[in-house]
This record gives C-alpha cells, sequence and structure tokens, in this order.
C-alpha cells in the first residue's frame, strides 16, 4: 500500500508537468490553428517535421532512459557512474547525427520535400539534438525522486514557449510556421543552460564494460523505441508520401494533426503515469507481491484512462472549439485516436514483465509486428480514406501489439490481473459512449446534461467498486463517522 500511495503522489506531481502541461500546450493549438488558416499547409508542415524528430529522438537517445533505472537500481553499480556512461553514449551519437545533417543538408530536404526550406531542418536537428542530451538528465532526476525539480523544469519550458508563441503570432502577427521552429529552439536551448548546474553536480566517469552491458540491455529497447513511436507518428509521415493529391496533402494532414492534438490527453495521463510507474516497478522487482501490485496498478490505470475518454467524448461539442474552424472538419478521428492511445498506454503497462526479465527482445517483436500492421493499413487506404486510415491504423498496430504482449506475457511471467473487473469496465464505457454516440443530434444544451449524467454515473461505479471514499485520506473520516 505505501509503494501505491507513492506512485499516486509522484503521478500527480509528474502530472503537473505531463497533463497540466500539455492542458497549457492545449493554447498554442487554437493560436496555430486560428492563425495558419487551413489552406496555407504550415500546420501540416508542422506536424510532418515534429513526427520526423519524435523518431530521430528515439534513436539518439538509444532506450538509455529506461536502462538507467535497471542498472542504476542493481547492487554494486554507482549511479553516477551509470548515468555518466549512458550520457556519454548519447552525447556520442548525437554529436554524428548533427555532423550528417548539416553536411547534407542540401540532399536530405530535396528528399523530404523541403528544398527550399533548409532553416527548418537545421533549427529542427538542434532541437531534437538538445532533446537527446536532456532526455538522461531528466530521467536521473526521476531516479533520484525530485519529481518538484522535473516539473519545474518542464514546465518552465513550456510557459515560457506559450509566452513567445503569443507574442510573435498575436502581437507580432508573424504567423509563419517558420517562428514555430525558432521559438522552439530558443525554449529548448534554455533548458539546456538550466541543466548545467545539475550536470556539474555528477561525478563523472566511464566505464566501458558497463557500457557493453548496458548496450546489450538497451539495444532491443531502441528497437522497440523505434516500432513504438513508429506505431505514433508514422502516419504523419507516411501521409504527404501516400496522398495522391501532392498539394493538398499538408492542407489535410494540418487538419489531422490539429484533431489529433484534442485526442492526446490519453498520452499526457500515460505519460504521467509511466514516470511515476517505471522507476518504482524496477525498484520493487525483487518483491515477493510485485505481480500482485502490477495486475492493481494496470486496474487503476484503465479505470482513469476510460474516465478520460469519455470525459473527452461527453463534450467534445465544447473542444472542437480549440480548433480553428476550417480544422473542425476531422473531428471524427478523435474517438478512434483516443482509443489507441488507451491500448497504447495498457501495453506501456503490460511490457515490464520482460524488462525485468532482461528479454527486452520481446518488446521489439511485439512492436515490430504492430507497426507492420499499421504501415500496411496506412499504405493501403491513406489513398482512398485519407487520414481515417491513420486514426484506424494507429487502433489496428496497438491492439497488435498489447494482444501479443498479453498473450505471451502469461505465458513467460503470468501476472494475475483482475480481466472480469476490467471488462465491465470497458463494456460500460461502450455503453455510456454508444449513448452519447446517439444521441448527438440533440440540442446541445440536452447533450452536454445528459453526458455529465452518465459520467457522472460511471464516477459513482468506480467509487462504489474500486475507490471507496472512506479509504481516501482527509476525506475519508467525513464517511468513516
Amino acid at each position: 500500500m505505501a509503494n501505491m500511495k507513492s506512485l499516486a503522489k509522484d503521478t500527480a506531481i509528474y502530472g503537473l508537468s505531463s497533463i497540466v502541461g500539455r492542458f497549457l500546450n492545449y493554447w498554442l493549438v487554437p493560436l496555430y490553428t486560428h492563425y495558419m488558416p487551413t489552406e496555407s499547409g504550415d500546420y501540416g508542415i508542422s506536424t510532418n517535421l515534429y513526427a520526423y524528430t519524435a523518431l530521430i529522438l528515439v534513436v539518439l537517445t538509444f532506450g538509455m532512459e529506461t536502462t538507467l533505472f535497471r542498472f542504476a537500481n542493481e547492487e554494486g553499480e554507482k549511479p553516477d557512474t551509470v548515468f555518466s556512461t549512458g550520457f556519454g553514449m548519447i552525447a556520442s551519437l548525437t554529436a554524428v547525427f548533427l555532423i550528417l545533417v548539416f553536411g547534407f543538408i542540401t540532399p536530405i530536404a530535396d528528399r523530404l520535400g523541403y528544398a527550399g526550406h533548409h532553416n527548418y531542418l537545421l533549427m529542427m536537428a538542434a532541437v531534437v539534438a538538445m532533446d537527446a542530451l536532456q532526455a538522461l538528465p531528466f530521467s536521473y532526476l526521476r531516479f533520484q525522486k525530485r519529481p518538484i525539480r522535473f516539473a519545474t523544469l518542464k514546465l518552465l519550458f513550456i510557459v515560457f514557449n506559450i509566452g513567445l508563441n503569443v507574442l510573435y503570432f498575436v502581437v507580432l502577427h508573424k504567423t509563419s510556421v517558420f517562428y514555430v521552429f525558432a521559438l522552439n529552439l530558443v525554449c529548448t536551448s534554455l533548458i539546456m543552460l538550466l541543466f548545467l548546474p545539475e550536470l556539474f553536480k555528477i561525478q563523472w566517469q566511464f566505464d566501458g564494460k558497463l557500457l557493453k552491458r548496458m548496450l546489450s540491455y538497451s539495444w532491443p529497447i531502441l528497437i522497440l523505441g523505434i516500432a513504438g513511436i513508429l506505431n505514433q507518428v508514422a502516419d504523419k509521415i507516411m501521409f504527404p508520401l501516400a496522398y495522391p493529391d501532392k498539394a493538398d496533402a499538408n492542407v489535410q494532414l494540418g487538419i489531422y494533426g490539429g484533431c489529433v492534438k484534442i485526442a492526446m490527453i490519453m498520452a499526457m495521463i500515460t505519460q504521467a503515469f509511466r514516470y511515476a510507474y517505471e522507476p518504482i516497478v524496477f525498484a520493487k522487482a525483487k518483491d515477493g507481491d510485485k505481480n500482485e501490485y502490477y495486475a492493481v496498478a494496470m486496474k487503476y490505470f484503465l479505470i482513469f484512462t476510460l474516465l478520460a475518454f469519455l470525459c473527452v467524448m461527453g463534450y467534445i461539442d465544447v473542444l472542437q472549439l480549440i480548433l480553428g474552424r476550417g480544422y473542425r472538419e476531422g473531428m471524427a478521428v478523435v474517438p478512434i485516436v483516443m482509443v489507441a492511445e488507451i491500448m497504447m498506454g495498457v501495453y506501456f503497462n503490460l511490457s515490464f514483465w520482460y524488462k525485468l526479465i532482461d528479454r527486452t527482445i520481446y518488446g521489439a517483436w511485439f512492436s515490430l509486428a504492430g507497426c507492420a500492421v499499421l504501415f500496411l493499413i496506412n499504405y493501403l487506404f491513406i489513398p482512398q480514406y485519407s487520414y481515417m486510415a491513420c486514426a484506424w491504423g494507429g487502433v489496428a498496430g496497438y491492439g497488435t501489439a498489447m494482444v501479443l504482449s498479453y498473450i505471451v506475457g502469461q505465458q513467460k511471467n503470468p501476472i494475475p490481473y483482475p480481466m472480469k473487473s476490467i471488462m465491465v469496465y470497458v463494456l460500460l464505457t461502450a455503453l455510456i459512449y454508444a449513448v452519447m454516440h446517439f444521441t448527438s443530434s440533440w440540442h446541445l444544451a440536452l447533450r452536454l446534461v445528459l453526458n455529465t449524467l452518465l459520467i457522472l454515473a460511471f464516477l459513482a461505479y468506480i467509487i462504489h467498486h474500486d475507490f471507496p471514499l472512506r479509504s481516501l485520506p482527509y476525506v475519508g473520516r467525513f464517511f468513516r463517522k
């Protein structure tokens, strides 16, 4: 129970930087979609290039974030040595990446369709390089149980970035996508400077033998990470290449990218949960009750993501106002993308069985299988169904990886997940969503009242069955009287 309370507390703090931070970032969505017209295709360009940078970031970090937790918790290893060895690996890869990009910028830009915009690629290369160098220090803050410092740096970047974007787009009327990339570069550089005091505190020591062991553990995580991030961004990379109307591709991709932002509340919850959960899992690996803990954590994760799904769906008519009018035609993708994100979160929770027994190669195979399904669906159906194919491709890809991980995991390292209780929540969510969907033609005010009542009913079910108020600190004393 103490570990569960620690998980809840840390999830709340990390959620400040993840959920609240991304909520603040939502202010950039109306900013961009209102000030960058749909027909300009600028938001599509932003969506496309950020997809590439997400993929590159996974390659440059080389699975060292998870590897840090694995080896820093190993008896006899010095955490600072583990950190500095992993950081040296990332720094070397990053240096090679920058040399290649700056040395071959012309052919790279021509191949990606940005022949007249080398500056876009150079700015984003610098951003992703600094993000890679910051990844392990952020992970080390998590290992050291310093969520306040972690949240402060994350939120500082977000607030500074939003402030500069408002200044340039609203006050100065600089509405080109160029400023999106330039301001990101400025803000990332600021956080890089603020990390310097942390780095000076490290007792730097590189251990070649340790690096070999770390690489043998991390390379399957790298494959897993590449496949995993491709499940998230492959559609945005493939879309301009597969869509038949090249002139309209960035316009349609911008619409899809804007609507996907609304569905990203699931990614926020999953990320906050991961930041708190991952260090605890490795620290608890030797405990006798670890499997019961993992099973309960999975159930609570799913409960709260399903609640978040219903909240977004219940107020989707209000949330769509975040987007500029020209972007709202793609709102049909939101529930589909949210389901895909839930599957991704479940897959993340299922992944620890092979990480804890050092068989991360299983995760690589599962993710590659999911990625293959996603690629196939996007390749076959984007020409006919546009971005709707991208949304369903995510469901198919994550669903494949999730099912494979569960089936093999229950054979290799069985965990007693409460499947009956979980399925009741899934079916109840599906039923409530169906009612919301079939009453979508009602008057807006009436729909909002009905949807609120449905969400409250779901919340009441949670409290009655799995989250009794009398067990809560402070609040519970009023129910125990």
